[in-house]
């Protein structure tokens, strides 16, 4: 099995790397992130539902993956693109590797490509559809699959995110008030309840 990636944009720009988590191909918009860290965080947050996020630092994987940094349930990001990934993850909350954790999620992914030409571009050009692929490459499928995504205008990204049904918080407490100066209110603590996006009142 071939270790080759591309990453194709609509425009027709193409970025050869190496495949990294899944095998098979991801279509989404591309976007960039200039975090150093959090690539756990930013990869199971729901805000990028169809998105596959370039991280602009070029070391990403460097402390491994573990359960306790994840925002959601489940990766939301449609792919990951970055610079470099490290042979060896080092940290002493680690349970897996960066590599591990993409396929054991499904995502497909792409290292080893120029992420500054890539920035840039997005920069100039604004954020655009693209598509990883792994595998078996074919350029011209894979510009046809980046241009088959359209626009993130108009898409209902919350109807896909939102949680299923109502459930109560139960992650600590919420005190409201504190940092306000009101004794009464700093004492109050609230059970949030977290709804559905389109729950009805």
């Amino acid at each position: 099995m071939s270790n080759q990636a591309i990453l194709v944009l609509a425009d027709g720009s193409v970025f050869h790397g190496t495949a990294l988590g899944a095998t098979g191909h991801t279509i989404g918009e591309v976007v960039f992130n200039t975090a150093m860290t959090g690539y756990q965080e930013i990869l199971t947050d729901p805000s990028y539902c169809k998105q596959i996020v370039t991280l602009t630092y070029p070391h990403i994987g460097n402390t491994g993956t573990n359960l306790e940094d994840i925002e959601s349930a489940k990766v939301y990001a449609a792919g990951l693109i970055i610079r470099d990934l490290p042979l060896l993850h080092s940290n002493f909350r680690a349970e897996s590797s960066l590599a591990d954790y993409l396929k054991a999620n499904n995502i497909v992914a792409i290292a080893d490509i120029d992420t500054r030409r890539l920035t840039r571009l997005l920069r100039d050009k604004g954020a655009q559809a693209g598509c990883i692929m792994s595998g078996e490459i074919d350029e011209a499928k894979a510009l046809a699959l980046a241009k088959s995504f359209g626009s993130m205008a108009g898409k209902d990204l919350a109807q896909e995110v939102t949680t299923a049904q109502a459930y109560p918080w139960q992650q600590g407490e919420w005190h409201l008030g504190q940092g306000y100066g009101e004794k009464k209110m700093a004492s109050s603590m609230w059970s949030p309840t977290i709804l559905a996006s389109n729950t009805i009142f």
